[in-house]
């Protein structure tokens, strides 16, 4: 199936239960089909979970979600060994993580130690058991949630673990006619329900290799190390973006530029996916915070200020 077909039947199929969140929708898929990790930011009730569901069933892909708790140890992710009396051995049991569609859900809920179960995972594509390393599946993405609201037991993201998401952004509130749309469609079943396989795994395989594919010239190479460098130099930043974010800038632009059936990466593409893909990497010093400057507003001026190529 040609990539773009492929885009475009997702994007139909996920949008039939996520009604008003085409944005949301164009990012998640860009992140996806580059090959990166998502983390939803965002008030319960948005349609967090739903939207990893939608994108699990519109691919027929495994699909496994952890709720994270204060008590989730490290194990309950990855997997253990347990000891059978029958044949007087140690048999391993595959966690969550084992799967192609992974919701990691209130991941700042859990403690840091159970948190970075994931580093090795989302960077790698593979987790370390016992001496043992376990590759993962060639199509495994973690979409992550956290609720802003919820202070009280809860762990802030370390930097560390922040860089390894491709992007942050947020569902926000969808339109008041959208949202009486929401209760007509689910007054007696909901559209998630009515989802079935629109494309093949291989069909997301080939899509991603499409997106490797996809021109990005040295000048526009240039363009998005100059911005993510600019992050670096912003009074009040304490911790600018890492040279993993221009690797995360470039690739989600040209998934991008694949999605809107375009050959190659124009400027819009990555100024497009700056605030997601820069923002949540930044690390404001306190007062700045305090002062009202964030870091979404820091992403917004560099993009302003760093020269556009022609």
């Amino acid at each position: 199936m040609p990539s773009q077909e492929t885009f475009q039947r997702l994007t139909h199929s996920i949008d039939t239960v996520m009604k008003g969140q085409a944005v949301a929708i164009r990012k998640l898929l860009a992140a996806f089909a580059s090959g990166g990790h998502v983390l939803l930011e965002d008030y319960p009730g948005t349609g967090k979970t739903t939207l990893a569901k939608a994108l699990a069933r519109s691919i027929g892909a495994a699909f496994k979600r952890i709720q994270f708790t204060p008590d989730l140890l490290p194990s309950d992710i990855l997997g253990v060994s347990v000891f059978d009396q029958r044949d007087r051995a140690f048999h391993f049991h595959e966690g969550a993580i084992f799967t192609d569609i992974l919701l990691a859900d209130e991941i700042n809920r859990a403690s840091p130690r159970t948190q970075s179960a994931l580093l090795e995972a989302m960077a790698e594509g593979q987790v370390s058991i016992e001496g043992r390393t376990l590759r993962l599946g060639e199509l495994f993405f973690t979409i992550a949630t956290q609720n802003p609201v919820e202070f009280r037991g809860t762990y802030p993201l370390p930097e560390a673990q922040m860089d390894r998401f491709a992007m942050q952004f947020a569902l926000g509130y969808v339109a008041p006619e959208e949202e009486v749309a929401m209760l007509s469609a689910q007054a007696q079943r909901h559209p998630l329900d009515d989802v079935t396989p629109c494309v093949s795994t291989d069909d997301v395989l080939q899509l991603r290799r499409s997106v490797k594919e996809v021109r990005v010239s040295d000048e526009l190479k240039r363009y998005a190390v100059d911005l993510v460098r600019e992050t670096r130099t912003v009074p009040g930043v304490q911790l600018g973006a890492s040279p993993r974010a221009s690797l995360a800038l470039v690739k989600a632009a040209q998934a991008l530029a694949l999605l809107d059936g375009g050959a190659f990466v124009v400027p819009e593409h990555v100024q497009e996916l700056a605030v997601p893909v820069l923002a949540h990497r930044l690390v404001i010093d306190p007062q700045a915070r305090f002062s009202g400057v964030t870091a979404r507003g820091i992403v917004e001026e560099v993009v302003k200020k760093v020269p556009v190529p022609s």
